[in-house]
């Protein structure tokens, strides 16, 4: 299963980066995430207990989280429930329109047989759905931020 999901903001690139990789900051800003659990904890590194809703569905997973400052990516990999094994890149790119801010999802399904369900069902209804969500409210988040006058 391979899924990419992108939106363009309009915000400074390096605001965009840093506001994805704080996980911290999700639950307060993407309404669909219920919390964030750290489990291990480092600059750079996070192993994480997400959870979130997906058409009032609850659902959680574990994952790995690598923050590549250098090549400005996020990187994560699910550690466990349905979409073990699943690796996930926030990639952003500048843009005569702003940055452009994808998410690719890639997950080889470990039963071949559902492989066809399983894309639509925790490809299309679950992942892209979130995925979706997550870049529109954060694009409303960093945007109002940007645009903030100071006194």
């Amino acid at each position: 299963m391979h899924k990419t999901n992108s939106i363009i903001m309009r915000a400074p690139k390096r605001s965009i980066f840093e506001t994805a990789a704080n996980l911290e900051l999700w639950p307060r800003i993407l309404p669909h995430y219920r919390y964030i659990r750290y489990l291990e904890r480092s600059p750079d590194r996070n192993v994480v207990v997400m959870a979130a809703t997906c058409s009032g569905i609850p659902i959680s997973w574990t994952s790995e989280q690598i923050i590549d400052r250098e090549k400005i990516e996020i990187h994560f990999h699910h550690l466990k429930a349905f979409t073990k094994g699943m690796r996930v890149v926030w990639r952003f790119q500048e843009s005569t329109t702003g940055v452009l801010v994808e998410i690719e999802h890639d997950l080889q399904f470990r039963m071949n047989l559902l492989a066809p369900i399983a894309d639509k069902i925790i490809g299309d209804f679950f992942i892209h759905n979130i995925a979706n969500k997550t870049l529109r409210c954060m694009k409303t988040y960093v945007e109002t931020m940007a645009n903030k006058v100071v006194a």
